[in-house]
């Protein structure tokens, strides 16, 4: 006998307390009015009157004015103005090819559910974003993961790897930039192991686009690994402010992703308004060192105050805009965030299970518009509700 409508919603709402029981049921709200210390707008590029305007202009011009794709890039949804931005997105990430999907969601599952075959491996940093994860689990590939930026463990499962599997493909896939410690990986030592074994390096860009390289092409390009690196997936939410992704490398990449990343075939296209805003967002980044350099002089300003007022916290090891604070505990992390957004400033907790129990945290993110004075406020909050919870707590 089928469950009804009302037995199925129970069942929900009982799961949905057990989550809440344990400190761990998530919901959704605004930010309105608060001071931002908590989204990955890492350049203003979100916010930025010049870039809204430079978009606009472009949707006016341009000669298509349709506002949806219609359709997936194989039917409907293929467009000279995609394939034209794809081209530019090459060029600027110093490759051969791009090809656009619809989120970097979509493309690190599209990207890592098809490239592996039965018979090959795979090995991911221990701390990939959850779009890698779920893609893995999508393949059919020897899947296993290595402790976080540990290249001896690496090299370990990539032995193993040659010695059980000699006839398949080695494939490794790390952040350049990890989203929830803001540390980078060892991306030069990670491309020597790589090539040593013949395993094929796949890097995830979303929190260096933008932020790193010469106009904003990432770290593999930072550090001139883009020749040695297969596929990169750059997102253009984040950094860049806009909607969207890309996964660059190889003509042959771009051409089997076509034919077997199901996340690009069986969904209907970005529409040409957000074509444009990805064209107008790199020609704005590529002309935004100083606000890349005034990200970089608030980011060590920060650092170099949090020593003086929080001695005693402990952080992530990160150079990145992301800083983040362990503070153990749900309750413990909640309670630091809620209090600093009673004061108008914009910090996020990060709890178990997203994290490791033990290691919540606040994540931090440092933006280039954000003032000295407000991480001066910022801080001060910090030690005074750090300062309460310890009282309270002894």
């Amino acid at each position: 006998m089928a469950l009804s409508t009302d037995s199925i919603s129970n069942v929900l709402s009982d799961r949905l307390a057990s989550y809440e029981q344990a400190g761990l049921l998530r919901r959704l709200r605004t930010s309105d009015g608060l001071v931002d210390f908590c989204s990955n707008d890492y350049l203003g590029f979100a916010r930025s009157a010049e870039l809204k305007a430079a978009i606009q202009r472009a949707d006016v011009t341009a000669t298509n004015n349709r506002t949806g794709a219609t359709g997936s890039r194989l039917l409907a949804g293929q467009t000279v103005l995609a394939d034209e931005v794809e081209q530019e997105l090459a060029l600027f990430y110093q490759t051969e090819s791009a090809l656009i999907f619809n989120s970097g969601y979509d493309a690190n599952l599209g990207l890592l559910a098809c490239l592996p075959k039965a018979g090959d491996t795979l090995l991911t940093d221990s701390l990939v974003h959850a779009s890698m994860i779920d893609g893995a689990r999508l393949n059919y590939a020897t899947r296993h993961r290595f402790r976080h930026n540990d290249l001896e463990d690496l090299e370990t499962r990539l032995q193993e790897a040659t010695q059980n599997r000699p006839d398949g493909q080695l494939f490794v896939g790390v952040e350049s930039v990890y989203s929830m410690d803001g540390d980078v990986a060892p991306l030069r030592q990670l491309a020597d192991l790589c090539e040593q074994y013949g395993a094929n390096l796949v890097v995830d860009e979303a929190h260096a686009t933008g932020v790193y390289g010469p106009t904003g092409e990432g770290l593999v390009v930072a550090l001139g690994l883009q020749e040695r690196v297969l596929a990169r997936v750059h997102t253009f939410g984040k950094g860049l402010g806009v909607h969207g992704a890309a996964v660059v490398g190889p003509v042959a990449l771009r051409n089997y992703l076509i034919n077997f990343a199901r996340s690009f075939i069986y969904t209907t296209a970005l529409p040409p308004h957000s074509l444009l805003a990805i064209r107008c967002a790199h020609q704005y980044v590529a002309t935004s060192v100083n606000t890349r350099q005034q990200l970089q002089d608030r980011l060590a300003y920060f650092q170099k105050s949090a020593q003086v007022l929080l001695p005693d916290s402990i952080w992530t090891v990160s150079q990145s805009p992301i800083q983040c604070m362990i503070i153990p505990g749900n309750e413990s992390a909640r309670y630091v965030s809620s209090e600093a957004q009673k004061k108008g400033l914009d910090v996020r907790a990060i709890l178990s299970p997203t994290v490791a129990a033990g290691q919540e945290r606040l994540r931090i993110c440092i933006h280039a518009f954000n003032t000295n004075e407000e991480i001066d406020q910022l801080l001060t909050v910090l030690q005074t509700a750090l300062r309460y919870q310890s009282h309270e707590s002894y």
